[in-house]
């Protein structure tokens, strides 16, 4: 017998949005270690937000919501709060009801500016990965960096001369640069870079990452200006940020701390100041005929553990393809290196999510 199509909306619904969402859906797993991530800075965000005062939106649900972005690819917060309206995984996660009104778009651009001030990003970060250690995923002594070029939001014609150029420049014995003599009028400190010599050169930030070896989890992430002296500086950068001293090793371990990287990194400068931290420097070495020099001494050539960092340097890779595959970080929306750096950890903060779902085992 055929039924008879009659559209008749429901006034109520007594059907959770808990019971809507599968039991093995992926951001199940996820939104557990988001909640426990959060519930930690409970006192942190106590801290940024007035005592007295109108209630805001839980600074919960939007990092939440901002996590959806980067997990999901969705290219603006206008369309976020598009989808944020009718779908109610989307609802879930965030923790609205079906029935909850979602926000004006103009609440993240409001409470931007505060969650950077609080460093609630690199706060996140290290809440999913304190999560990761007491899981044992965490590699303590054998890392890799490597960095990646982030398209700004601006073009190659809104670089125009600078009204007031500096009087020396900043290349080699005072060399003006085109950094700086122009600069862009739709983002002042994206540069023109490229990282290939074939490629096109463009408005852009670099994203940094150094990500440990045993599982490929992002242990510190940042964005900095481009620079062909940026990404070893910030390799340095992410050592310190990581809270290890130059010298500390635990003493029940016996091996050092190591670090891969690609031939970039194959500058004296930067693998003596890894010397200097008690680092052993599994960089990558330019050919025996190449016309640039290679740093490494005979004994760090011959590390036991150099090839087993370079077979790991793909894990990096996999980072970068999934951050920069249709991803809010291919070519960011927000201006300036503060909002560019706040969102790339942001992002990196989500791949660890995604690695951490399928490592630990489901309970």
């Amino acid at each position: 017998m055929r039924g008879h199509h009659e559209e008749q909306g429901d006034v109520f619904s007594y059907i959770p949005l808990e019971q809507r969402i599968p039991g093995d859906h992926p951001l199940r797993r996820i939104r557990q270690l988001v909640d426990v991530g959060l519930k930690e800075m409970g006192a942190h965000f106590e801290a940024l937000y007035a005592r007295r005062g109108r209630p805001s939106i839980p600074p919960e649900r939007l990092l939440r919501a901002l996590l959806l972005q980067a997990l999901y690819s969705i290219r603006s917060e206008t369309q976020l709060m598009e989808q944020l309206d009718y779908n109610l995984l989307y609802r879930w996660f965030v923790g609205l009801s079906a029935s909850d009104e979602v926000w004006d778009v103009t609440v993240f651009t409001k409470n931007r500016e505060r969650l950077m001030e609080g460093e609630v990003s690199q706060r996140l970060l290290e809440a999913v990965l304190r999560q990761a250690e007491r899981k044992k995923l965490l590699s303590a002594e054998h890392f890799t960096v490597d960095g990646t070029l982030i398209q700004a939001w601006a073009s190659r014609k809104s670089f125009v001369p600078k009204e007031k150029p500096p009087e020396s420049g900043s290349g080699a014995g005072g060399k003006k640069l085109l950094r700086d003599t122009h600069e862009s009028t739709s983002d002042p400190e994206a540069r023109l870079f490229k990282k290939s010599a074939g490629g096109e050169s463009r408005p852009s930030y670099l994203g940094q990452v150094m990500i440990e070896n045993r599982n490929g989890l992002v242990v510190a992430a940042c964005a900095t200006q481009s620079s062909t002296k940026a990404e070893r500086e910030a390799a340095l950068a992410m050592l310190q940020e990581r809270g290890r001293r130059p010298c500390e090793v635990k003493k029940k371990r016996l091996s050092a701390i190591t670090l891969g990287a690609d031939k970039l990194y194959q500058e004296k400068k930067f693998i003596a100041a890894l010397r200097r931290r008690k680092v052993i420097p599994h960089v990558a070495e330019y050919e025996a005929n190449a016309h640039w020099p290679n740093g490494l001494t005979k004994k760090e050539r011959q590390d036991a553990g150099m090839a087993i960092s370079q077979r790991k340097r793909k894990l990096v890779e996999k980072v970068f393809g999934w951050a920069q595959l249709d991803s809010i970080v291919r070519q960011v929306k927000v201006r300036g290196k503060k909002k560019v750096d706040w969102l790339f950890r942001l992002v990196a903060t989500a791949g660890n999510l995604i690695r951490m779902a399928k490592l630990i085992p489901a309970v």
